[in-house]
């Protein structure tokens, strides 16, 4: 082997892997002191705004587009560093935008769509809805998708395009919501006596509120005899708590009282 050729080369070399590692540990020192610099922005954006009591999804939506713009434009920083063209960079950029956006135009459309719900404002953080098949509570209102806690404690993200494209309903919009519940009576039940027994029962169950007032009427008739509709009104946030407390008020009220349990009527055809 030809010891001076080696020597050669690598003193050609070593300056170049000199000052690349020294462009890597620029480039690190540049994503470090660039995070941290997002992250020093983003706080003091979300602090102006919760000063100025903007609406908390308005905050966090801005929140989340000013992220993702100062980390696209640390990443061209960074390459720019590198000796990369910008230029021919944003072409990339567009180019890829193109193709993803024709592979992923359900994640477009799910980005435009949350333009339209932070616009149109059906619901805001804090309010208990049912979209896009689910029921919970908005945690978040994101670019791309509605974050709920359902009733039973899970974290759902519903899509904002499935959002804009079904039903919504804002259970919180109105200051009280109805409780529809049914109480079954025997054909020989004094269907009065049980409604005047149920509304007088009812209306003492805890965050029932007091206007509108309990309705307890007859529903229909079937082959068990009347059913009486059950319907009391309280807010969003007791919802469930009425529901059940309800429905142990028409049980032990019809049960102290003596009301018979209906059966199905029973018919005996002789052979």
């Amino acid at each position: 082997m030809d010891t001076g050729k080696l020597t050669t080369w690598v003193d050609q070399v070593q300056p170049i892997l000199l000052a690349f590692g020294l462009k890597v540990l620029g480039a690190i020192a540049v994503f470090v002191v660039g995070r941290w610099l997002i992250s020093l922005v983003t706080g003091l954006v979300g602090a102006a705004m919760t000063r100025q009591k903007l609406d908390p999804t308005v905050q966090r939506y801005l929140v989340s587009f000013v992220t993702v713009s100062l980390n696209i434009i640390l990443v061209v920083a960074i390459l720019g560093y590198f000796g990369v063209e910008t230029t021919s960079f944003a072409a990339l950029v567009a180019g890829a935008g193109v193709a993803i956006g024709a592979a992923w135009s359900g994640l477009l459309g799910n980005f435009a769509a949350g333009i339209f719900l932070l616009v149109l404002r059906p619901y805001q953080v804090g309010d208990y809805v049912s979209v896009g098949g689910v029921e919970g509570t908005v945690l978040e209102l994101g670019l791309f998708g509605t974050t709920l806690n359902t009733p039973d404690n899970v974290k759902t993200i519903v899509g904002n395009g499935k959002i804009m494209g079904g039903d919504i309903k804002n259970f919180s919009a109105n200051p009280h919501r109805r409780v529809e519940l049914v109480a079954q009576l025997a054909g020989s039940a004094d269907a009065h006596k049980a409604i005047a027994l149920l509304k007088e029962a009812v209306s003492k169950v805890p965050n029932i509120a007091a206007s509108p007032a309990v309705d307890v009427e007859i529903l229909e008739f079937n082959e068990f005899g009347p059913k009486l509709a059950v319907r009391p009104h309280c807010h969003t946030d007791h919802y469930w708590q009425v529901y059940f407390d309800t429905n142990k008020a028409i049980a032990d009220t019809l049960g102290a009282a003596g009301f018979p349990v209906a059966t199905r009527p029973v018919k005996v055809y002789p052979v």
